[in-house]
């Protein structure tokens, strides 16, 4: 699978990240499986966060639980983690950052963790805190490189004047059907379009002038609560066609062109797969590997209901 380095570090990433937000019911075989397999297909980065799985820290638990992961095979992978949701309100207080990350360590059975995430924008941050946090966690050899997710350009400007280190990585929602960090700009200054509007302040151009690597989360879904366009002919039949049509020509399965229509962004964007299904990840992974011509990408753009002008 292909790699590329995270962000602005040395870190050598793969193009997609496993999701495991759903392994909290797993047995400890059906998650040793699912990891075997995404170490088969190339994948090297797992990702948490410290709410996945209904009690805190339930799902890191189980992966820690079923893996055991010896000393040799850590250094080989890449675990992020995620805080700051907490029950009813969002938390980016020093106290809680702190509690959360040795919380994660203990669960994980691990000594640190290769990415911490800021997991959605606490609107009473104090960016002191957070930077005094995150010098605690460097410091302590407990968290190795710091980012975000689901921020704005100016949330992250905003943390900048007070943390030292570099934020690598910003996770959002991505996928052909929900695609308004890539679709407004090209529908830019059409005035009465609402494709035109600028809902997150230029995340994709922000995180390639500041080399932030850009995670795409939900990568199959349609809007927030719109559920899968794999198969939805009632709602997307002409993107679906495109995509059999196109997994046809390349020789993958329609999941893998809905994921190679991400990773031909050249921003190189991750793509997060939070399927339980080892023969559903092995399905899906050789988008990775897929490069779209600019003509289908855009055929793919367009069969979802965005428009050029």
């Amino acid at each position: 699978m292909r790699t590329f380095s995270l962000g602005t570090t040395d870190l050598s990433v793969s193009s997609a990240v496993l999701g495991l937000m759903r392994i909290a019911d797993l047995s400890d075989d059906a998650i040793s499986r699912l990891y075997g397999k995404a170490r088969d297909v190339g994948i090297n980065v797992f990702d948490h966060a410290d709410i996945y799985g209904g009690e805190l820290h339930a799902c890191e638990r189980r992966f820690g639980d079923a893996l055991q992961l010896k000393p040799a095979e850590r250094e080989q992978i890449v675990i992020q983690s995620k805080c700051g949701i907490r029950r009813g309100y969002f938390d980016f207080s020093r106290d809680h950052i702190l509690q959360s990350v040795d919380h994660s360590l203990t669960a994980l059975k691990t000594d640190y963790l290769d990415v911490l995430l800021l997991h959605r924008p606490d609107a009473l941050v104090e960016p002191e805190e957070v930077a005094d946090a995150f010098n605690r966690l460097q410091a302590a050899g407990k968290v190795r490189h710091f980012g975000v997710s689901n921020h704005t350009p100016r949330q992250i400007d905003l943390l900048k004047t007070a943390i030292r280190q570099p934020l690598v990585a910003n996770q959002i929602q991505l996928s052909i059907a929900h695609a308004p960090s890539v679709a407004f700009g090209i529908a830019a200054n059409m005035a009465g379009l609402e494709q035109s509007i600028d809902r997150d302040g230029e995340v994709v151009v922000y995180s390639r002038i500041n080399r932030m690597t850009l995670q795409a989360w939900s990568p199959f879904q349609q809007g927030f609560f719109g559920g899968v366009f794999l198969g939805d002919d009632e709602n997307f039949a002409d993107l679906n066609r495109v995509l059999d049509e196109l997994s046809g020509k390349y020789a993958v399965s329609p999941s893998a062109i809905a994921y190679a229509w991400i990773a031909r962004h050249p921003a190189n964007i991750q793509v997060v797969l939070g399927t339980t299904s080892p023969e559903r990840l092995a399905d899906i992974a050789p988008g990775a590997d897929i490069t779209l011509s600019r003509e289908d990408w855009y055929r793919l753009f367009t069969s979802a209901g965005h428009v050029l002008p």
